[in-house]
């Protein structure tokens, strides 16, 4: 099952929730505003109906005439007001329907058994009522619309400095070890967790560029320590009497002496201390060249040739690693492809594994369970490594992921317009869609 993620931003999320919060606060206010004004409306028109109708049973006792409406036994008196009359009690009662303004009953006892009652529905006094109810909704609707406003201005500069954050630890990834995030971040005057969080991946990022650094140094020196003995190793094998023992041990020295040489070079170019020997280069006669040198069966197709400037060894180095791994781990034929600064080495095998296409090469490690056991996973590192000196981008993905249905891994190596620079920096490639 496909789930699909909505993506929205930080300050309108921020946002959101202090609406949603405003809104929330408002309306309980309101209905609490609300009731409690109503309530003391109801009394206070509830004391107003006992005090009219006291004034009225007095004038009726002592000149018999009725005020304000009363009435003598009304039949519409409602049926609970009457019942707590005939107890010989003076009350009042709410008539509310929901529909219009409550209406006002108060009944007293005469002393001839007969019922005084009036009511009336005191229009003006709820009239309030509802001037009430639009002065909460406009301070409601204000309350929502500034914690929009609050939570826009405060969440914008929050979700900046974090897509700033995100920026800068994409550089970092990408191998700017220049790059420091509480700088790209800045800081204002009250420190909060976005400081943290950049401060501790700076931090994080030190250890590991120290780990790193002190990882290549180790292997740079066991490898370069390596090397006299085992050139010792390499010329006394060559001393053995002819046989298929000294061939043997021959082959085994100068395996080592290749995978000395490789640990060292992988070590040169994680220091990134290399630099490029710049030359003019035609690349479909150079590739034809070297293609031609390594193997005779190699197919060579020139689909359109371009003039480069790059270093012709680190170029070499690139090509012959990418077609032994393609030797080593594929099937013939091995097909060689120069179209324009493009350069693509395909084999007819199983293809790349699935982690060498989502994580990249990787050093001493071959691959799936086909590949394994033959070679030490230094081929491509190297191939890489290389290419980024020559400011260059080399891709790995498989046949069956292009349009011909067929299997085998593709290695493309992208060569810049413009050649690196004296400093080492490289220049963006402008990939084709493909």
């Amino acid at each position: 099952m496909v789930r699909l993620a909505l993506r929205t931003g930080l300050r309108w999320k921020l946002s959101a929730a202090i609406a949603l919060v405003g809104a929330l606060v408002a309306i309980a206010l309101s209905l609490v505003v609300h009731n409690a004004a109503r309530h003391s409306m109801l009394d206070n028109s509830r004391d107003v109906q006992i005090e009219r109708l006291n004034f009225t049973q007095k004038i009726f006792e002592s000149t018999n005439r009725l005020q304000f409406g009363a009435k003598i036994d009304d039949p519409a008196l409602p049926r609970p007001l009457r019942d707590e009359v005939a107890k010989n009690k003076r009350a009042t009662y709410l008539q509310d329907t929901g529909q219009t303004v409550p209406e006002v009953w108060a009944a007293s006892p005469l002393s001839n058994g007969r019922v005084l009652s009036m009511h009336d529905r005191f229009p003006d006094r709820f009239a309030v009522l509802d001037d009430l109810d639009q002065a909460l909704v406009i301070g409601s609707t204000a309350v929502v619309v500034g914690g929009c406003a609050l939570g826009v201005l405060v969440g914008g500069r929050l979700s900046k400095r974090l897509r700033k954050a995100a920026a800068a630890a994409g550089k970092l990834a990408d191998g700017d070890t220049a790059v420091r995030i509480r700088d790209e971040v800045g800081s204002g005057r009250v420190r909060d967790e976005t400081d943290d969080l950049a401060w501790a991946v700076d931090a994080m990022s030190d250890a590991l560029q120290e780990r790193i650094e002190a990882e290549r140094r180790v292997t740079a020196d066991i490898a370069h320590e390596l090397r006299t003995p085992v050139t010792g190793l390499l010329t006394a094998a060559e001393l053995l009497p002819p046989g298929r023992p000294s061939e043997l041990v021959r082959d085994r020295a100068q395996a080592l002496r290749t995978l000395v040489e490789d640990v060292l070079e992988v070590a040169r170019l994680d220091g990134h201390a290399e630099r490029a020997e710049l030359q003019d280069v035609v690349l479909g006669e150079f590739v034809t060249r070297r293609v031609r040198a390594l193997g005779p069966d190699i197919v060579i197709d020139v689909v359109r040739d371009a003039e480069v400037t790059t270093d012709p060894r680190r170029l070499e180095r690139i090509l012959g690693n990418l077609i032994a791994n393609a030797a080593r781990h594929g099937r013939p034929p091995i097909e060689v492809t120069v179209e324009g600064r493009v350069l693509r080495v395909r084999d007819h095998g199983a293809g790349f594994p699935e982690a060498l296409l989502r994580e990249g090469p990787s050093r001493f490690r071959t691959g799936s369970s086909d590949r394994a056991g033959r070679g030490h996973g230094l081929g491509l590192t190297i191939a890489a490594g290389q290419a980024r000196v020559l400011g260059a981008r080399l891709t790995f993905r498989n046949a069956d992921e292009l349009t011909d249905g067929s299997t085998g891994a593709v290695s493309v190596l992208w060569l810049p317009e413009n050649a690196p620079t004296n400093t080492g920096s490289f220049p963006v490639i402008q990939l084709p869609d493909r």
